[in-house]
């Protein structure tokens, strides 16, 4: 007998005695007793109560989808652009060993740009409507650098569409259509209340096939797909395919709680993995396009990186949460409100900041002028500062963006050099040669990291010869000696990491480096 079988014969019942299989039946008979002898009434209530418990706790998919998407489909649209390129002409291939390759590869590069006639490009996306005069919301990316753009209607009539506004950041546009009738239009729901296994219907012109309408559930919520820094994407296992981005997703109640974006597809085709832009994001984008023509966001005026395990031990947080200020603007809200890089921002206007990538979302939606409350951790505790929002938009024109302040009031000291052989990191100070060596600018400030130990605590998080250390523990370092004993002070204090603010070629990143 194999292993399968003899499992399986451990679980067949051993015959019993007629003793006892009548004390069985009797007991059976006293226990279900009272159900029998009870009122009709009674036991159709029972069983009621039992059918309906089983229906909750498993409810049936749908029977059809089919009135649904009848009433759904006019209010979708078909979306083509054509734009003008340049001609594209062929370059011969050249072994690498040619002498002449490179030459006639030039030759022939230039000939393609000077000589070959512009052609006409083409796309196909989807889109829907949202107001009967003709307004229609649909992906950035499917109109993008469009010099014609065409919008299809469910009956085949076609309407030459207008741009009036888009953002690249939600990737999300806005365009007007002048119909001879009144359109039908769908309305946003909310997103914040659809549950990860509710049901959704997408509709969209994938490959072209206008119509085409599919239906899933909602896989996950809050997706990051390092797409923006506004990242909130619903996933789904519905179909969507190539030409279904701008297309909407659908509650049963035929309200838009998402617009379709992007897949995941090692092929190109479907694999059961859709992201989907939320409606409570796209309703603010659209209300600020069809208002302003642009998106008004406000804006805090920092560079913020996530929170990890070691920083935070490091910081003497309890936990890694909020956002750490990596860098601030000069003539930016936070500077003004007295925020400063190693600050860990816990709080904005009332609401906790858990993960870092909430707080540029929340810092969004904020009115523009407000004046917001901001709690953040420092120097081991919470402190409560006060700062008015900004307008982003405005910031980038204005070129305000958070970069890092060069001026410093810390001086360099000249030491001589140092390995911290516990870090993996031999230090120099900043001097001529070395700035010159080392392609460093004349105003940056701190200590140059000349060499890195393939298998020492700063290799391990992505340290380089070349990087400057700007600060550490919070506090500003002009000379080896001085990365000494703060790397020293945090060993003798029984911390397992100590905190390193670091450039690399003006881009500022915390580092929580290992003490072994």
């Amino acid at each position: 007998m194999n292993n399968a079988s003899t499992a399986y014969s451990k679980w067949i019942p051993a015959r019993r005695s007629l003793p006892s299989r009548l004390f069985a039946i009797f007991t059976i008979f006293f226990i279900f007793c009272p159900f029998f002898l009870s009122s009709d009434k009674s036991q159709t209530s029972f069983l009621e109560q039992t059918f309906a418990a089983s229906s909750a706790q498993a409810r049936s998919a749908p029977d059809s989808f089919a009135d649904l998407a009848e009433r759904l489909l006019p209010s979708v649209v078909n979306i083509s652009t054509s734009s003008t390129i340049e001609g594209h002409g062929n370059t011969p291939n050249f072994p690498p060993d040619n002498p002449f390759g490179e030459l006639f590869r030039e030759f022939f590069e230039n000939q393609r740009r000077h000589n070959a006639p512009p052609h006409r490009s083409t796309s196909l996306g989807s889109g829907f409507i949202i107001d009967a005069k003709g307004i229609i919301v649909t992906n950035n990316h499917v109109i993008a650098e469009a010099d014609e753009i065409t919008v299809t209607l469910h009956d085949d009539s076609q309407l030459e569409a207008e741009l009036i506004g888009r953002d690249a950041k939600t990737d999300l546009a806005l365009l007007r259509v002048k119909p001879k009738k009144p359109l039908t239009a769908v309305k946003f729901g909310s997103s914040a209340k659809t549950r990860v296994g509710d049901w959704i219907v997408a509709i969209g012109n994938p490959f072209g096939l206008g119509g085409s309408v599919t239906a899933g559930i909602v896989s996950a919520r809050q997706r990051d797909i390092n797409a923006g820094p506004y990242d909130d994407f619903i996933q789904t296992d519905a179909s969507i395919n190539r030409g279904n981005s701008g297309g909407p997703m659908f509650n049963l109640k035929g309200e838009v709680i998402g617009i379709n974006t992007a897949i995941y597809s090692p092929s190109g085709g479907s694999v059961g993995i859709g992201f989907a832009v939320p409606s409570d994001l796209a309703k603010s984008v659209v209300s600020q396009i069809l208002e302003y023509g642009h998106t008004r966001r406000g804006w805090l005026g920092v560079r913020i990186q996530e929170v990890t395990e070691e920083i935070a031990e490091s910081l003497g947080l309890d936990a890694p949460k909020g956002a750490l200020v990596a860098s601030v603007s000069e003539k930016g809200p936070a500077a003004e409100g007295d925020i400063k890089p190693g600050d860990v921002i816990l709080e904005f206007d009332g609401q906790e900041i858990p993960e870092m990538r909430r707080l540029p979302r929340i810092v969004a939606d904020t009115r523009i002028d407000k004046d917001v409350k901001v709690v953040i951790w420092r120097q081991g505790k919470r402190v409560a500062t006060e700062i008015t929002v900004g307008e982003l938009e405005e910031a980038e024109e204005q070129g305000l963006i958070a970069s890092r302040n060069s001026s410093r009031d810390g001086k360099n000291n000249s030491s001589k050099d140092r390995t911290l052989k516990k870090l993996g990191l031999t230090l120099a100070a900043m001097t001529d040669k070395n700035r010159a060596d080392y392609g460093l600018s004349e105003e940056l400030e701190g200590v140059l990291i000349t060499a890195v130990e393939n298998d020492g605590p700063a290799a391990e998080k992505g340290v380089r010869a070349g990087d400057v250390i700007i600060e550490v523990s919070q506090s500003e370092v002009s000379s080896p000696s001085e990365v000494s004993e703060f790397v020293n002070e945090a060993r003798a204090s029984g911390r397992r990491s100590v905190l390193m603010l670091i450039d690399r070629k003006g881009e500022l990143r915390f580092v929580a480096m290992r003490l072994e």
